[in-house]
């Protein structure tokens, strides 16, 4: 019989977590080390990524710090060939930094459209091609970036950026499929409404935060750790036969029509 519980097991392998000074990339590199993994928490916020390092320590775990700016390709590099100065092999690698300039096309200026790409996009791009040159060379390995369900779904002022999360879904698809031969998988976190340092601004606004809320089937919004949980099966063997796919994260958010209210009166 197959022990499960081990296939969750990440005990021996590391990990790079681009984007773990805070939110979902500080929970994922917290998960990651719980089951085990030896973690690079890496984050252009140093002292950040080194605070979420010492908390693992802390707890026992063995992390690392670095510094990078993940819209910096040589910057992302570099991250590449300090994990493989830390460690021996890079078994998993997620990325989850991300930008949203809130604009109306016709508002949005040529910087805006270059920050937003180069960060989102552009970031996700290099991303895989520094560690997936790690992971093909080594012959194993599981790559994880961040989408968003603003990459189906949308409201004014966020095309540009749904556009960015929703071209992170292809790349997933058509890397997994140039990497897949070597023992490499390929795939992404589709998150909805989180609570972090950087929605703040909205968690404290009561008739935004229950708004959104109200889209969600749980009608609430998620930790960051209920979503560093998917990032942590993906990692593992558990999602040995996962590649090329996107899990949303967004409770229940994708899978209707808007908010779910209205039950009552139908039931009547």
């Amino acid at each position: 019989m197959t022990d499960y519980r081990k296939l969750f097991d990440l005990t021996g392998k590391t990990a790079v977590v681009l984007g773990a000074a805070s939110g979902i990339g500080k929970s994922s590199a917290e998960a990651l080390a719980s089951l085990g993994a030896d973690v690079m928490c890496a984050d252009l916020a140093a002292d950040g990524a080194e605070a979420t390092a010492a908390g693992i320590r802390a707890n026992g775990g063995l992390a690392v710090s670095a510094n990078c700016d993940a819209s910096s390709a040589s910057d992302v590099t570099a991250l590449a060939a300090t994990a493989m100065q830390k460690f021996p092999r890079v078994d998993i690698a997620v990325t989850t930094p991300g930008l949203n300039i809130r604009k109306t096309i016709l508002d949005y200026t040529e910087e805006d459209l270059e920050r937003v790409i180069n960060l989102n996009l552009k970031g996700t791009v290099r991303f895989f091609q520094a560690f997936g040159r790690i992971m093909t060379k080594q012959q194993g390995g599981s790559l994880i970036a961040c989408s968003s369900v603003r990459a189906v779904t949308i409201e004014p002022g966020l095309a540009v950026y749904g556009s960015t999360k929703a071209a992170i879904g292809l790349l997933v698809k058509g890397f997994a499929s140039e990497v897949g031969r070597f023992g490499v998988r390929v795939n992404a976190i589709a998150p909805s409404i989180t609570e972090t340092a950087l929605t703040r601004p909205i968690t404290e606004r009561p008739e935004i935060y229950n708004l959104y809320a109200g889209h969600t089937v749980l009608n609430r919004w998620s930790h960051p750790d209920e979503v560093a949980t998917a990032v942590a099966y993906l990692a593992s063997d558990a999602a040995s036969y996962v590649s090329g796919s996107t899990l949303f994260v967004d409770g229940g958010w994708t899978g209707i029509d808007g908010p779910p209210t209205g039950l009552t009166q139908l039931a009547k």
